[in-house]
This record gives C-alpha cells, sequence and structure tokens, in this order.
C-alpha cells in the first residue's frame, strides 16, 4: 500500500516538471499526424518566423564592426530612436519609433544610428541596390534581413530617404518594400 502513495505522489510531479520544462504553449495538431502527407508545412502561424540555425550573417557583424555599434541594452529599449545616442543598433518593423534589443523570432530589420542618422539595414538585390546608388527617384527596393535567392547583397539607407515602406508577408518570413521617391542632394 506504501508503494502507491509513491507512485501518486512522483507520477503528478514528474507530469508537473515536464510541463514546466517543456513550456505552457505546446499544442497538437491531431489533423496533421494522421494525415498522409509527412512534409513540413508554412503555416500561418509560421509567418514571420526566422528559420532555425540562422546566425547573424558575418557581413553585418563586419558592418557592425566598422561602424562601432553596440547592440541596444534591455534597458534602452522602447526608447524612441531620437533620444538614443549614437552608435547603436536594434531591431524594428518599418515604424522605426522605438527599438528591440533583440530580433527575436520574427522578421525584423535591423536598424543602425551613428553620425546622428537612422538606418535600414538589409539585403536586397544588386539590380535595386544600382538604382539607390546611381540617385534614380521613385522606385522600391525589397529589402530582406536575412540574403535569400536574387538578393544577397547587404546595404544601408538612411531611413529619411525612404517615403514609405510595407512588410510584406511572402512564404516563411516579411519582405519590407521601401519606397524611395527622392534622394537629397548631398550638401558641401
Amino acid at each position: 500500500m506504501k508503494r502507491w502513495y509513491l507512485y501518486l505522489v512522483t507520477v503528478p510531479l514528474g507530469l508537473g516538471v515536464l510541463v514546466y520544462l517543456v513550456g505552457w504553449n505546446f499544442s497538437l495538431n491531431f489533423g496533421d499526424m494522421w494525415s498522409r502527407d509527412h512534409q513540413e508545412k508554412n503555416t500561418q502561424r509560421d509567418v514571420g518566423k526566422i528559420p532555425e540555425g540562422n546566425a547573424v550573417p558575418k557581413e553585418v557583424l563586419q558592418l557592425r564592426h566598422k561602424q562601432r555599434l553596440r547592440p541596444l541594452t534591455e534597458r534602452e529599449e522602447g526608447t524612441k530612436i531620437q533620444d538614443l545616442p549614437d552608435g547603436i543598433y536594434g531591431f524594428s518593423m518599418c515604424s522605426v519609433v522605438a527599438l528591440r534589443a533583440k530580433r527575436g523570432n520574427t522578421f525584423s530589420l535591423e536598424i543602425h544610428k551613428h553620425d546622428g542618422i537612422i538606418f535600414y539595414v538589409g539585403y536586397a538585390s544588386d539590380e535595386e541596390i544600382g538604382q539607390y546608388l546611381t540617385r534614380q527617384k521613385n522606385f522600391h527596393i525589397l529589402t530582406s534581413p536575412y540574403p535569400r535567392k536574387g538578393a544577397s547583397s547587404l546595404f544601408d539607407i538612411p531611413v529619411e530617404f525612404v517615403s514609405k515602406c510595407e512588410e510584406r508577408p511572402v512564404g516563411d518570413g516579411y519582405l519590407f518594400d521601401l519606397f524611395v521617391t527622392a534622394i537629397p542632394e548631398l550638401q558641401t
């Protein structure tokens, strides 16, 4: 009889520890479990998530080092970007009102602030970057936070040059459509 008390105590305790370690937000989709198609699917809940195993690309690390940037601290998180010091980087969607210290598990653009200027940083095609560098007017740059097929060149563009930024869900993440109407003339 004493053994039953031991089982009655250890089994619920073990299940409680398991639930604590796994977390409360797990779910089972029985339809997918019993279907014959066992390939991974992109579902609505997967949109905006970064594919696992993606580390910070080497080019981004080099750009941060070249610009002598430090990460945004958690204490600075949520502060208006105008109130933040120069020499920082963080993450945001199109509206660059405040930055997050970590990208987390969502697609968001890296934002750099140095020399008093705020920049979007991302990957685009060479053709789109060429339009920017030749100072053309009225063009779009489809930007991604990670290299992708056809868009593997890193670039940064001042936020003030972008008249409109839209987030577009595509596949397993987002593309950021940056619309540039005109690039201001450089003052000498």
